[in-house]
C-alpha cells in the first residue's frame, strides 16, 4: 500500500499519533508563524456518526464494566499459576510506569522548544490537520504520511507524503529496548532532543523494526 500510494519502500510501517502539543510561549510561536497546534475538528461526517453513536455509550460503558469484573472474577478463582502470572503483569506495569516517570516520557516531547524535536513539533499540524500519521521507516530514514485535511473515514486513500527526515537528522527509538509492550515510540533526532509517538498496536512492526536495528553509541 506504501509503495503503491507513496512510491516509497518501506522496511516497517504504523499508524500513530501525538499527544496534546502543551502551549508554546508567545516569542516561540511568533518566531515560526503562529503555527496550528491542533487537529482539525471532525468533518461533518464524522460528527454525524459520533451523534448517531453517542446514545451506545452507555451500554459500551457497561459492557466495559462487566468485563473488568469477569475479570476480576477468574482472577479471583484462577490457578496459582495464573495468579501468579497475573502479580507478575501488574509489577511490570508498575515498573513500566516508574521508568516513564523516571526518564520524563509522559510529555509529548523532551520540553526544547528551540530543539529539533520543539521546532518539528510546532510545525506538526502544519503539515496536515489529521490527528493521525503513518509513520514508515526506510533505509533513507523516517517518513510520515497522513491525508492533507482531517478525514473521518478513508485515510489511506487520501494520505500523501507530509514529512521526510532523512537518518543524519532523526532516527526511531524504543526507549525501553523492548523491555516492557508499549505503544510508544521516540523519533530521537540529531541534537538529542526527542519527540514521542503513540502507535495503533501494542508492540507494532515498528518497534519489532527499531529492535532489529543495531544500537547506536548514542
Amino acid at each position: 500500500m506504501a509503495t503503491d500510494r507513496l512510491g516509497i519502500h518501506a522496511e516497517a510501517s504504523e499508524w500513530c499519533c501525538i499527544d496534546k502539543i502543551p502551549q508554546p510561549p508567545a516569542d516561540v510561536l511568533q518566531a515560526v508563524g503562529n503555527p496550528r497546534l491542533r487537529p482539525a475538528r471532525l468533518p461533518p461526517l464524522g460528527l454525524i456518526g459520533a451523534v448517531l453513536g453517542a446514545p451506545f455509550i452507555p451500554l459500551l460503558v457497561l459492557l466495559s464494566l462487566l468485563s473488568d469484573a469477569e475479570e476480576a472474577i477468574k482472577r479471583s478463582l484462577g490457578t496459582r499459576e495464573e495468579k501468579e502470572r497475573w502479580r507478575a503483569k501488574k509489577e511490570e506495569d508498575k515498573r513500566r510506569d516508574a521508568t516513564i516517570a523516571q526518564q520524563g516520557l509522559g510529555k509529548v516531547f523532551d520540553g526544547d522548544w528551540h530543539g529539533d524535536a520543539g521546532q518539528f513539533l510546532l510545525r506538526w499540524y502544519s503539515h496536515s490537520t489529521h490527528h493521525q500519521r503513518l509513520l514508515l521507516a526506510t533505509q533513507e530514514g523516517i517518513v510520515l504520511a497522513a491525508p492533507p485535511q482531517r478525514v473521518s473515514v478513508g485515510r489511506e486513500k487520501h494520505m500523501q507524503i507530509v514529512a521526510r527526515l532523512p537518518a543524519t537528522e532523526a532516527t526511531l527509538v524504543d526507549p525501553f529496548f523492548g523491555e516492557f509492550e508499549t505503544r510508544m515510540l521516540l523519533i530521537r533526532f540529531r541534537d538529542g532532543s526527542w519527540l514521542r509517538v503513540d502507535t495503533e498496536e501494542l508492540r507494532s512492526d515498528l518497534h519489532m523494526y527499531v529492535l532489529r536495528q543495531p544500537l547506536s553509541d548514542s
